[in-house]
């Protein structure tokens, strides 16, 4: 059967062979076991239900094989056949265009190049999934083929619910994952729902089939690091032969060496995963693999000396490399940590101690022992933090719960108040008021077309239009304009691209529109050979309600309410998302945080150009309204700006109390 016919058919219409496990590929930590004996059963029935009756008696015993080997039910034999990559567009059976831009996002999020565990249908983050088993792709492709631009497709945490009848103007897709009720919403909850096969953790952006490899976050990493190093050093010192000192080689956190050598700095990136730093170094992301620590020491000495810049990937556990510089007297200037702490319990994070393999086997075997260990590395890691910053060192947390894991687990974390954590979170000091604040975000396209010549024309178009914007553009605002002038010029020389041909840049409401109006235009034109898909990081100005990483620099109280994730997935579908999604959980963990995000698909029309203008305009500014309302005071002068330029925008502005009217009162 040919491509298009395998995604046409959905289920197989015979029951496909049985397929070995794949021992050449990453695959998810074996999940621990909460199923009593009648969810056993239960699990069971609702993974059954997507085959035909003649075959249930010998899925059953295989499922419930995978269910207690491995935590799960992935339906391992209904993985398709062919290879998973994003292909072209026209490649894909499709009614609907933007469906066949859809299938081009879940297949890119799946490409083993990409994915983190792609039999596992996980694309980053230890548990971050597209779907819960291969049923639910098969399936979610073949309504997907055969959809028209008057239906809808309902996801509900992976299973495709069915398609609706809606109208050209509604979203094709609408994407839920993992929303709980609040009281259902524990770590455990997950770990059981899931087993049941019922919900699912999308991440931010694996859920979303928004995720762009590890370029979807070297952008946002390399914005983070060069202006770490700006208030460390001041804003025009030189980084170089500078230390950056981090953890994490995996999905997203596999962007950190790369962001660094951009910066312009030394990397040291620890990761006590083998194969994942073989992995980033044989995709260029990292250049130098090092696995014994005096080798790393005499390495890191000699980059010093020497000023130079370089990513080093050393194969072991970051603790010990923190520890060891302490008495080494090797000075870090840079600190951070982006191990998978949102899943302490299952892989996200790997304690002090154990190598990789015994930490697997002990989640699987003994995980209240496991939760111990990591609970005894977190205060470990953290005391000699602590040691490296009386020292001097900047160490921020990435919004990846580390300090909230540590505070968790009785580290010395707390500042002299015991309610605020002792280092900021890299939003409340950096990205926070440098860009957020301002309408600064992840803006992301993929040219559907997969033809890199598609991406050079986008790269042109949009530096041309940031170079145009930067010359009217206000004193505040400069850096950031300047900062992603650089990025773009730069970005195909700095070889980012891995899977779709796909680009990030961080732009305003007004830098986004315009680009993705030249985009369209170009499209109309025949300049591009394709549609453009438009896109972003839930990691943005509005997208998600996250009280320690996105909504962490949000100080009237209001960080823990998620009504601005809500409404921009509501306001985003009826202004032209061609998909929403809305998740609980993503880089903090389940429970954590509530996150939105959207795709929509330039196709050169009429109708494409009227959407961007609307959605794009609002999926920003809803979020600096809100930060204003904060009384955030670069929030207040980008929305005011707002205001002046566009008419029917009248925001409700907050008046700022003088502190003594308050103070007298105590």
């Amino acid at each position: 059967m040919t491509f298009k016919e395998q995604v046409l058919q959905g289920i197989p219409v015979e029951l496909p062979a049985k397929k070995a496990y794949d021992t050449a590929v990453s695959h998810a930590p074996i999940r621990k076991q909460l199923l009593s004996r009648e969810e056993k059963k239960l699990s069971l029935r609702n993974a059954l239900r997507y085959f035909p009756k003649q075959w249930h008696k010998e899925l059953a015993e295989e499922f419930l094989e995978e269910l207690e080997t491995f935590g799960r039910i992935y339906m391992y034999r209904f993985r398709p056949d062919y290879a998973m990559y994003a292909r072209p567009i026209h490649e894909y059976p499709c009614k609907s265009i933007q469906a066949a831009a859809i299938m081009l996002m879940i297949q890119n999020n799946l490409d083993p190049a990409i994915a983190q565990h792609p039999h596992e249908l996980i694309t980053y983050g230890g548990n971050g999934a597209v779907f819960q088993n291969w049923a639910q792709y098969l399936l979610t492709m073949q309504l997907l083929a055969t959809m028209t631009d008057e239906q809808t497709l309902n996801i509900y945490s992976g299973h495709p619910q069915g398609l609706f009848p809606s109208g050209k103007s509604a979203p094709r897709v609408v994407v839920t994952n993992g929303m709980m009720i609040p009281n259902y919403s524990s770590p455990d909850d997950l770990e059981r729902y899931n087993a049941l096969g019922v919900t699912q953790y999308g991440q931010m952006t694996a859920g979303s089939y928004m995720y762009i490899g590890p370029q979807g976050i070297v952008h946002g990493t390399t914005i983070t690091v060069m202006n770490a190093f700006r208030k460390k050093l001041g804003k025009d010192a030189d980084s170089k032969g500078k230390i950056f000192l981090t953890a994490g080689l995996g999905g997203m956190s596999g962007a950190q060496p790369k962001a660094g050598n951009i910066a312009g700095c030394i990397t040291i990136c620890a990761e006590i995963n083998p194969a994942a730093a073989t992995k980033r170094h044989s995709q260029g992301w990292v250049d130098e693999l090092i696995e014994d620590m005096s080798t790393l020491v005499a390495r890191v000495r000699t980059a010093k000396d020497n000023k130079e810049t370089v990513s080093l990937a050393f194969i072991g556990n970051v603790v010990d490399v923190w520890e060891q510089f302490d008495k080494e007297g090797i000075f870090i200037e840079i600190g951070s940590d982006q191990t998978s702490l949102h899943n302490p319990w299952s892989g996200g994070y790997y304690p002090a101690g154990l190598s990789f393999d015994e930490s697997n086997q002990m989640i699987a075997a003994n995980p209240e022992l496991f939760k111990e260990k990591v609970r005894e590395s977190l205060r470990r890691h953290a005391a000699s933090i602590n040691s490296h910053c009386a020292k001097g060192t900047y160490f921020f947390d990435y919004g990846n719960a580390f300090l909230l894991e540590c505070s968790r687990a009785g580290a010395a974390v707390m500042a002299e108040n015991g309610i605020d954590f002792k280092y900021p979170s890299y939003v409340e000091d950096i990205l926070g008021p440098m860009c957020f604040d301002y309408g600064f975000g992840p803006f992301r396209w993929v040219c559907t077309s997969g033809n890199p010549k598609d991406l050079q024309t986008t790269d042109r178009i949009a530096r041309e239009v940031l170079e145009e914007i930067k010359a009217q553009s206000p004193e505040e605002i400069q850096q950031q304009m300047q900062d992603n002038i650089i990025w773009i010029r730069d970005a195909e020389k700095n070889k980012l691209v891995v899977g779709s041909q796909a680009r990030i840049l961080y732009a305003d409401a007004e830098g986004r529109a315009k680009i993705a109006l030249k985009f369209n235009e170009a499209i109309k034109s025949g300049e591009l050979s394709a549609p453009v898909v438009l896109g972003r990081d839930h990691h943005d100005v509005s997208g998600t309600d996250s009280p320690f990483r996105e909504t962490s620099n949000i100080y009237d109280g209001s960080r823990f309410t998620a009504d601005m994730a809500v409404h921009n997935v509501i306001g985003d579908s009826f202004r032209g998302a061609t998909w929403v999604s809305i998740h609980n959980g993503g880089g903090v963990g389940w429970g954590e945080v509530i996150n939105g995000g959207f795709g929509m698909v330039l196709d050169g029309s009429d109708e494409a150009k009227q959407k961007l203008q609307n959605m794009l305009f609002f999926d920003v500014n809803n979020g600096i309204a809100r930060r204003s309302w904060a009384r955030n005071k670069e929030a207040n002068f980008a929305i005011a700006r707002e205001m002046e330029r566009t008419p029917l925008l009248k925001i409700t502005m907050p008046t700022i109390v003088e502190d003594e009217v308050i103070n007298e009162l105590f």
